[in-house]
């Protein structure tokens, strides 16, 4: 148990340190403190239904039998790349009507080979899966820059703004397939994923399970506390951002500020037990918050292999798959 934890430890720790020199390639300007308030005054009128809304498609003859699907974005940001979904598409035997799961991978996914698996495991039980590009990933990553190297970084309006795209967009995309006769859907959604996961379940229920692996819930700590943003604070405390300033916007941007629509017994969380980037407290508090919810513990950091099995054989000894 000792050498598992010491290589969990150390893998997130070079994870980490690579993450540190990607986020300092990305300094602020001395208005950003200013854009910050601006924003976060912004959308404080707003509910988190409306922060989130993204209105219904008009795809006219879009081909759902196609490999791909593609819509301009709900929220435009200074990326051309970055404004076109694009959602692989894996249709089961039982066409678009059968439930559908909806997968999102972890921040800086470095490959969609593992997700095609799990998708030809979902066909095999007869759900369809639709693997939904993350803002600034694949092939909405911007030239120059690394897979996702954009989604989180100091520059906290355009990281609130990438949330907001994931969640419209799912709710988009939740929406056209709801028109093609699905009326159930799952969410296999994990770190970045999970926490626009988490997000999308706090507005919308038509779901018969949610796994969120390692989910980002607790901001503050993601910011304040955890190895991975040593870069983005020190670039906020040289700007003056304080995090009395981010806590305004939390209600809407923290899954630990909002509750599942669906009810809490089809949720299933999934924890590292030596995970210091999601850690398994702040988790464990999201879990009793959703009341029914289930919690799963993995020896593991945040990045290994061991979870997405575990919770996979989790949901098929519930029955949900």
């Amino acid at each position: 148990m000792i050498a598992e934890k010491a290589t969990a430890l150390a893998l997130d720790a070079g994870m980490c340190a690579m993450m540190y020199a990607v986020q300092r390639r990305h300094r602020l300007n001395g208005e950003s403190r200013r854009e910050l308030e601006t924003y976060i005054a912004a959308c404080e009128p707003l509910s988190r239904d409306a922060y989130f809304a993204g209105p219904p498609l008009a795809l006219g003859g879009a081909d759902f039998d196609a490999a791909t699907l593609h819509w301009e974005s709900p929220i435009r940001t200074d990326y051309p790349e970055n404004n076109r979904t694009h959602i692989d598409l894996f249709r089961c035997a039982g066409g678009w009507k059968a439930p559908t799961a909806l997968m999102f991978h972890a921040l800086m996914s470095a490959s969609d080979r593992g997700y095609r698996r799990w998708a030809a495991d979902f066909n095999a039980r007869g759900w369809n899966a639709c693997f939904v590009h993350l803002p600034y990933h694949y092939s909405r990553r911007p030239g120059r820059c690394a897979n996702g190297e954009l989604a989180i970084t100091a520059d906290l309006v355009r990281t609130a703004e990438g949330l907001r795209q994931g969640v419209a967009e799912a709710r988009q995309l939740m929406a056209a397939l709801r028109e093609q006769g699905c009326r159930e859907f799952g969410l296999w959604a994990s770190s970045y994923g999970g926490w626009i996961g988490a997000l999308l379940a706090s507005v919308e229920r038509d779901f018969r399970f949610v796994a969120l692996m390692e989910p980002i819930v607790d901001v503050s700590h993601s910011i304040w506390v955890s190895p991975a943003g040593l870069a983005l604070r020190r670039e906020l405390v040289r700007q003056g951002v304080e995090p009395a300033l981010m806590e305004r916007h939390f209600r809407l941007a923290s899954p630990l500020h909002g509750a599942a629509l669906c009810e809490g017994g089809k949720v299933v969380f999934c924890a590292g037990a030596y995970d210091r980037i999601a850690p398994l407290e702040p988790i464990a508090r999201l879990h009793k918050s959703w009341t029914g919810s289930e919690l799963l513990e993995v020896a593991q950091g945040h990045f290994g292999y061991r979870m997405m099995p575990a919770v996979w054989e989790r949901l098929v000894e519930r029955g949900e798959i």
